[in-house]
């Protein structure tokens, strides 16, 4: 890529200009292209793969090139191209004050600790050191990795004084959680432990509004009663006009924060309630990419559930990064939005990622291409596009990526009468009530389908036969 060393000679081998590839791939056999380009900006990186497309060849990443030849990496560094190459965004770095605002010698709990973002935001949080780290999940398996993983990370980072904590609890337990509270004391709590994957949470709606919203509140009565400073609730671009169970009850959860923020504004003693809303981020469970990528190693077809479907996308750290220093601005019902960048075609992703694999898209215009791209039709609660925001009134605040959402919400008394309905419809699997309920409660909120709960709809089929 240096115009400098363009036509001169590394090691006996000829030095091509890379707009040649297409050219060169043909007529050389090639097959392989390794990105050594570590410094390259991710713009300038998206712009070589954009040009590599044309050669059909497979494009996989190495560190940097000049470490494999001095043998400080191995050809096992060698690795798939990262999807991050495919978005040409730049991720700001973090600003370190608001990052030790937040965490630094600090008791700091995260809930939902073994999920995608949960565990992203303990690996940060870890970096910048706490006095303790509590981890909290129901899924046995994920709390056991994660408290694994870091333990290793703390070794590395010498934080020999620190404790990791990891706690087995589910956050709609109120008796355990407040007692975990009381017995660690947590400063700062991230609030990640939630049911996120649509079509599951439209066909298991009992569980995911409990889980989501009603978890949501014991939380954050919790962590109030028992004196936590920061508590901040980790959303997401689908509770904006939702169409899924999934989105109403993340939306929920955000307005029993702004409720309770209200309620004590007054207190000087309050837990500091905020929200931050994001789409898509790369590489988190359910995600998209490594979906694609499974397809085009079995052969293919490419499963898109839409043509023009599109969502924006986010790497998981920088993600966690803005969450962090969001927390960190809050003043008390906050709900931050993080800038996304602009959203992304699936279809054309989907297109990227097979040409870059060395392959060619199976269509009208190439029909002995390698990978079909199959439409199977939206999914339950899925909608083609996603917001951030309810209203039109975004404010800026002191963080480039970090915007600020002024939506509107119901009053303490107001809510809490009508989540307690919402509850009795829940207890009784009465999903018709309890998806009026969340219609009147969340605004925009439209399902496109039924909304149903599997765990009964065995025993209907029964008395129905």
């Amino acid at each position: 890529d240096d115009p400098r060393l363009k036509g001169g000679v590394m090691g006996g081998l000829p030095i091509y200009d890379p707009s040649d590839l297409p050219v060169l791939a043909e007529s050389l056999g090639v097959h392989n292209v390794l990105l050594a380009l570590p410094s390259a900006s991710r713009q300038r990186r998206n712009e070589i793969l954009e040009h590599i497309r044309k050669a059909r060849v497979n494009v996989r990443t190495l560190p940097d090139l000049t470490a494999l030849a001095q043998g400080r990496i191995a050809v096992s560094d060698i690795r798939e191209l990262e999807i991050e190459d495919l978005l040409g965004r730049e991720a700001v770095a973090p600003r370190q004050e608001l990052l030790d605002k937040a965490m630094r010698n600090k008791v700091v709990m995260v809930t939902g600790a073994g999920g995608s973002i949960g565990g992203e935001l303990c690996r940060q949080i870890l970096r910048t050191g706490p006095s303790s780290l509590i981890l909290l999940d129901q899924n046995e398996f994920a709390l056991y990795n994660i408290d694994a993983e870091l333990r290793k990370l703390a070794e590395l980072y010498r934080h020999e004084n620190m404790q990791i904590v990891p706690i087995l609890c589910s956050v709609r337990d109120q008796d355990r959680m407040e007692h975990i509270m009381q017995s660690w004391r947590p400063q700062t709590l991230y609030h990640a432990a939630a049911y996120k994957h649509v079509p599951l949470v439209e066909h298991n709606a009992v569980e995911g509004i409990k889980n989501n919203v009603m978890g949501t509140l014991v939380t954050a009565r919790a962590a109030s009663k028992c004196g936590v400073s920061n508590f901040v609730l980790i959303s997401t671009d689908k509770a904006v006009r939702p169409t899924n169970v999934m989105g109403a009850s993340k939306r929920l959860a955000e307005m029993v924060l702004q409720a309770l923020a209200a309620e004590s504004a007054s207190d000087r003693m309050r837990t500091n309630f905020s929200m931050v809303r994001f789409g898509n981020v790369l590489g988190s469970s359910g995600s998209v990419v490594p979906l694609f990528r499974q397809q085009i190693k079995d052969g293919g077809p490419v499963t898109l559930t839409h043509p023009d479907i599109t969502r924006y996308f986010m790497t998981i750290s920088e993600a966690s990064q803005l969450v962090i220093q969001a927390g960190a601005m809050a003043e008390g019902g906050d709900v931050f939005l993080l800038d996304m960048g602009e959203p992304v075609r699936i279809a054309d992703l989907a297109r990227k990622m097979v040409e870059l694999s060395g392959l060619a898209v199976r269509d009208e215009d190439n029909p002995e291409g390698d990978i079909e791209l199959s439409v199977t039709g939206l999914r339950p609660g899925e909608k083609l596009f996603e917001e951030l925001l309810i209203g039109d009134n975004p404010e800026t605040t002191e963080h480039p990526r970090i915007m600020k959402a002024r939506e509107d919400f119901l009053s303490w008394p107001e809510l809490s009468r009508r989540l307690n309905a919402l509850n009795a419809a829940l207890d009784r699997n009465d999903m018709i009530a309890a998806r009026a309920t969340l219609a009147e409660l969340v605004s925009g909120y439209s399902s496109t389908g039924e909304v149903s709960d599997l765990a009964f709809t065995g025993a209907e089929t029964n008395t129905a036969a």
